[in-house]
């Protein structure tokens, strides 16, 4: 199944710059599996040493964030595509 990952701009050098790659994977988890095959460098800023997504970056696929949904067993639907967000915060 092919997705759309949209890559935010700070980690854009790990796609020579690009806003979007086309990737395969049926699950939020494959997905982020086959970008950092494709593009190194991917897992060690998404997700922990436990293999969990880390706090400071949120992921969306269409429009819903997938940690209000099944985290990283999250099904990608053929054509979707997986946002990835760093969150925010200020004050």
């Amino acid at each position: 199944m092919s997705v759309t990952v949209r890559v935010p701009p700070v980690f854009r050098t790990m796609t020579s710059g690009q806003s979007q790659v086309e990737v395969e994977g049926g699950t939020v988890g494959e997905v982020l599996g086959n970008l950092d095959a494709a593009h190194p460098g991917f897992s060690d800023k998404l997700l922990d040493a436990d293999g969990t997504l880390v706090r400071y970056v949120n992921l969306f696929v269409d429009d819903d964030d997938v940690r209000f949904m099944d985290g990283l067993d999250t099904p990608v639907p053929e054509g979707g595509t997986l946002s990835i967000m760093q969150a925010v915060a200020g004050g």
